[in-house]
């Protein structure tokens, strides 16, 4: 075995050592605030990237559900408790060509440059209907400003959307943190009435994403209501 050959052999078994050790670490990272199993992977890539950005882990709810009023579920994907209010994140993993317009119901995910087309329920009022069913979890949150952050992954580009609402940040997610740390910086602090009342309601909310009988019953709703 020639010299190159051995350079080689050793700095792909270095590689593949430092890749191991990372995803060993990112691994543990993530244990403090989800499961490995939790969610999409794309949610928690988004979790360890406000772990890796300084975000307390204490701070960070991921996969959570929610009893409305109804008695129905409503699912989100990821929460964020901040100085300046509460960030809800829907996180989104898409190719190809979006288009869509603020108020549209559905829009269009467009691949094969046409040739395939899928809708998707509109990410900006899922996520306000989201926020709207939490601000109803307790009185206190009625009084407290929410920021609603839409994240794509994946290789897409938006085609026709040219307005966004205040407090709705719609992101590619290379700049997902870039926003997180802009509406931190960018708001005034707030006062909790009770910081100890809305981490019960989010670990409580994270619990009941382990319960399989309520994961099942809010998927049945979720087709139900795609089919009306």
């Amino acid at each position: 075995m020639n010299s190159n050959v051995k350079i080689l052999l050793i700095t792909f078994a270095v590689f593949l050592v430092v890749i191991i050790y990372q995803h060993i670490q990112d691994r543990k990272l993530l244990k403090t605030v989800t499961k490995s199993h939790r969610g999409t992977r794309t949610e928690r890539l988004m979790v360890l990237k406000l772990l890796k950005s300084g975000i307390p882990h204490q701070t960070i709810f991921h996969d959570l559900y929610f009893k409305k009023r109804s008695g129905n579920y409503c699912q989100i994907d990821l929460v964020v408790a901040t100085k300046v209010g509460i960030i809800v994140f829907e996180i989104k993993k898409f190719n190809g060509w979006i288009f869509g317009l603020e108020n549209q119901t559905h829009w269009t995910q467009v691949l094969a440059y046409g040739k395939k087309k899928y809708r998707f329920y509109n990410p900006i009022l899922q996520n306000n209907k989201h926020i709207d069913d939490l601000k109803n979890q307790l009185p206190q949150f009625q009084n407290i400003p929410f920021y609603s952050v839409i994240v794509f992954f994946g290789d897409c580009s938006f085609r026709n959307l040219n307005f966004v609402p205040n407090n709705t940040f719609f992101v590619k997610s290379s700049s997902a943190i870039k926003v997180v740390k802009e509406i931190i910086e960018q708001n005034e602090p707030i006062k909790y009435v009770s910081k100890s009342e809305i981490v019960n309601l989010f670990q409580s909310a994270a619990l009941n994403g382990e319960n399989d009988e309520i994961r099942s019953v809010h998927i049945s709703n979720i087709k139900r209501n795609f089919r009306h």
